[in-house]
């Protein structure tokens, strides 16, 4: 019974030779396995044997995890291979493409993280794995890459951070870099994953000394008796008792509290949370 892949030579040299050339690998892109070193003998001798596979690369391997991933969720779906060099790059094509990309790409990211994890088994360094269905990924970065030109501007004429919602690392990645050359603004990454978020800094910015920060909780108090803001710092310090201004204490009176989330700039219009 012939052996599939297996190549015979005087030596194992001339055998790995044989069998690069006929399955047109480099040495690199095979595994080789020695099944006979080969003998000379006084009379004929016994020739060296080898059996010659192509090697599983990461991107096959991350292709045959998505497609085994898809069967079990029962979902019709096909992955494709599109580049496998400094990165992977992987397209799934479905009729079913909504499920496999999900609420704002959250399935697809999913799938994403665990084929980037399949495809880096055994590796010293880190390889990028991206995971692609129906041009999603370019529809998302072109809408993000408008949303932050456009919240930048905003920032600038307001002279305020704006403070955009939680996103995954690839979706702040495209903010940071669509406002890279900016000379008006710049970004920051601030809170804990997953509800790490992005803020865009106006080089405007207007200083918040002698601002009063409130929070949403007390946002647009007004005097409902005459229409005018009540502005406890248009107002006289209560006295106490011996005549000395009070301080301390919480609440109505004492020292004034800043708030985190207005310190990003949430206050105001109700926060720039928005996608």
């Amino acid at each position: 019974m012939d052996e599939i892949n297996v190549f015979t030579g005087k030596t194992v040299e001339e055998a790995v030779e044989v069998g690069l050339n006929a399955l047109n690998l480099k040495r690199e892109q095979a595994e080789i396995t020695v099944l006979e070193e080969g003998k000379k003998k006084l009379i004929g001798g016994v020739k060296a044997k080898v059996k010659i596979e192509k090697k599983s690369s990461d991107g096959n391997r991350a292709v045959a995890f998505i497609d085994g991933l898809t069967k079990i969720l029962e979902l019709n779906a096909k992955s494709e291979l599109v580049y496998d060099g400094d990165k992977v790059v992987i397209n799934i094509t479905s009729s079913e493409s909504s499920r496999i990309i999900g609420r704002r790409g959250e399935v697809l990211d999913a799938i994403q993280t665990m084929a980037s994890a399949v495809a880096n088994i055994g590796r010293d360094e880190y390889k990028r794995v991206v995971v692609d269905c129906e041009d999603y990924r370019a529809s998302r970065e072109k809408t993000l890459t408008e949303l932050a030109e456009r919240l930048a501007k905003k920032a600038v004429d307001r002279q305020r951070r704006v403070t955009l919602e939680p996103m995954n690392p690839y979706e702040r990645r495209i903010i940071h870099s669509a406002l890279a050359d900016s000379e008006e603004v710049k970004t920051i990454s601030s809170g804990k994953e997953p509800a790490r978020f992005v803020v865009i800094v106006p080089n405007n910015e207007k200083p918040y000394e002698g601002r009063r920060e409130r929070s949403f909780g007390d946002r647009d108090r007004r005097d409902r008796g005459n229409g005018r803001d009540r502005d406890r710092r248009d107002r006289k310090p209560r006295e106490g008792r011996g005549g000395a201004p009070r301080s301390g204490g919480s609440g109505k009176s004492g020292k004034r509290e800043i708030h985190f989330g207005t310190f990003l700039g949430n206050s105001g219009n109700g926060g720039e949370n928005e996608e």
